[in-house]
């Protein structure tokens, strides 16, 4: 039996890794160590990678739901005889609340079978795999205790029931009657280190876990449109983070495809700056940016000394920097679609918007870096200064085009932010003629872009200079505050976008792209909001964010045709995107069109 499709998962978070579990009641992907760490399930890439199921016996029907504000998620099923809930969480840390949730999480998965009607036989299948599905271990019952050790990896399983071991999997049968409650516990600890364990109260197993999320919660109080939904999509951004560093992954995920059978298959369990930058001006509008200073903290330690040399893109988790590829060939891959990928070559790659990602991000929390460490100063002044050098190279661009470097017009309009919001902070980052230099190169960036990125044959501004393609990276210029939504070739631009890669508001990076990129989306809800038709791109909004699934969670990608999700999930850009655009139709007014820079 195959794991459930890409939307079908909910994910489990504990401020250091994620677990997905499907509306089956089965687990197909948990990473315990931590998110970049090797699979102990991965059935999300192969039905034979591992999993851990709990569910009905005979036919059943699904509805499900995170207890509010947190990650926790419950699942009922109803059966003929009855209805059965099962609740499954990643424990976080004894006492842990507000901003200190996740950083000493123990590595627990727990999973609470409740009845509550009838008398529903249940069926559990428990088969760890580790390492990717490379590594299978046996499982060994001592002192009512499962444990499974494949070298540095050790899982230790306790149960309500006698489980029948076969090798290197388990299953048992039970059933549970109305007001039964029967609670498993799977611990990971480091096969070689000594870890003390994390206790478990049956009777409350999540009751902590919960007050720790709620406490978060509690300090984010947004009071803009739709606040469920920015409630929502700011808490599964902080299900997203590596607490312990401060790092923002992409996707709690690997090689999910963009295309079904298709190779375009990449690792997203790492953080990178431009999403790290994007997530800290989410969270600015849906919560509190108490720990901007922490964050910026962290990036200035990864990225470190620039001395001349190009600006990393992306780090691991805790700022590892070589992230080389490599192909794991015991997993079929997602719909059978290969390869599998550990690590991403993007690492390698010089896209020159980083540095404006990181300086619009400081710029925007700039009250909350006040007084601004030295080391986040020396980096914003390295950017800034290595941005007056390079912004006339070529680069792979914000899509990380694996062949010919070209000179991207969102790349560019990145170089244009990196200086203007350098020079806004004025003597805080620099003396005077450091701001003359980068006054006279962030001018002369912008006439460049309006000379060479404008195509008069299309009538738009096109993905690159002398290119032909249009690609809705450029919806950013207006969003970035560079040319007003209302400038008639940004309109022109913007009305050609809809009209050529849009379908219904779902839009495609470029013609070919084959399904919409859900970012994309939002940034034409925004550019609309921006050019004053606020009514249609609340409709258009409430569209794209209809193809959510029903815990609220984007993937990547949706295939504008049939709504399925793609791409590797939950994807931090895409519930970025949402926020961004529900606070673009908080703030503009009907009498009064802003002429750019919105929630950035």
């Amino acid at each position: 039996m195959e794991a459930g499709g890409i939307a079908e998962h909910g994910l489990l978070a504990d401020g250091r890794s994620a677990a997905l579990v499907d509306r089956s009641g089965s687990v197909n992907w948990w990473c315990p160590e931590r998110f970049d760490a090797p699979s102990v399930f991965c059935r999300l890439l192969d039905v034979t990678g591992g999993h851990w199921w709990i569910r009905p016996v005979e036919r059943f029907e699904v509805r499900r739901n995170y207890l509010p504000d947190t990650l926790v998620l419950r699942t009922v099923f109803r059966t003929e005889h009855g209805e059965v809930s099962l609740t499954d969480g990643l424990l976080l840390e004894a006492g842990a609340r507000g901003h200190g949730i996740g950083r000493k999480s123990p590595g627990v998965l727990v999973r609470v079978v409740e009845g509550l009607s009838g008398a529903v036989p249940m069926e559990l299948s428990y088969h760890p795999r580790f390492e990717y599905g490379r590594r299978t271990a046996y499982l060994v019952w001592r002192d009512g205790e499962l444990t499974a050790t494949s070298g540095p990896t050790t899982l230790a399983m306790t149960a309500p029931m006698p489980l029948t071991v076969q090798g290197s999997e388990a299953a048992a049968r039970f059933t549970v009657g109305a007001g039964q409650r029967d609670t498993f516990v799977l611990a990971y600890r480091p096969t070689f280190h000594e870890t003390a364990p994390h206790p478990v109260e049956e009777t409350d197993a999540f009751g902590d876990t919960v007050s720790g999320w709620r406490s978060w919660a509690a300090h984010h109080d947004y009071q803009g449109r739709y606040p469920e939904l920015v409630r929502r999509n700011a808490l599964v951004l902080q299900g997203l983070t590596y607490v312990p560093s401060g790092a923002v992954v992409a996707a709690a995920t690997t090689s999910l495809p963009e295309e079904l059978g298709g190779d375009r298959n990449y690792d997203y369990r790492y953080a990178w700056l431009r999403d790290f930058s994007l997530t800290l001006r989410a969270l600015w509008v849906a919560a509190c940016p108490t720990e901007a200073n922490r964050l910026f903290g962290w990036v200035a330690s990864a990225v470190g000394r620039i001395d001349g040399q190009p600006v990393p893109i992306m780090f691991g988790v805790e700022g590892e920097r070589d992230l080389t590829e490599r192909r794991i060939e015991t997993l079929r891959g997602y719909a059978n679609s290969s390869p599998v990928w550990v690590g991403n070559e993007a690492w390698r790659q010089h896209q020159l918007d980083v540095p404006g990602e990181v300086l619009d991000a400081a710029w925007r929390l700039r009250d909350y870096l006040d007084p601004m460490r030295a080391e986040v100063r020396d980096l914003l002044r390295s950017l800034a200064d290595q941005t007056v050098t390079r912004w006339r190279e070529p680069d792979a661009g914000m899509w990380e085009a694996r062949d010919a470097a070209r000179h991207y017009v969102s790349s560019k309009v990145g170089c244009w932010v990196a200086l203007d919001r350098a020079v806004r902070f004025g003597d805080r980052l620099a003396d005077p003629d450091d701001l003359a230099r980068w006054v006279a190169a962030r001018d002369e960036i912008r006439e460049t872009v309006l000379r060479e990125g404008w195509n008069a044959q299309v009538g738009a501004y096109t993905g690159a200079f002398g290119s032909e393609q249009l690609d809705a990276s450029v919806l950013l210029m207006p969003l970035a505050g560079f040319l007003p939504a209302t400038d008639d070739r940004m309109r022109a631009t913007i009305r050609l976008i809809e009209e050529r890669l849009s379908r219904g508001g779902l839009v495609r990076r470029w013609a070919g792209d084959p399904a919409a990129f859900t970012i994309c989306s939002f940034w034409l809800v925004q550019c609309l909001v921006l050019a004053g038709e606020r009514d249609r791109a609340a409709a258009m909004f409430e569209n794209v964010a209809g193809v959510a699934n029903d815990l609220g969670l984007l993937a990547e990608q949706v295939d504008p045709h049939t709504g399925e999700q793609l791409g590797n999930f939950p994807q931090a850009f895409s519930h970025i995107g949402l926020i961004s655009a529900a606070w673009e139709l908080t703030t503009a007014s009907d009498e009064t069109v802003p002429t750019g820079g919105g929630s950035r």
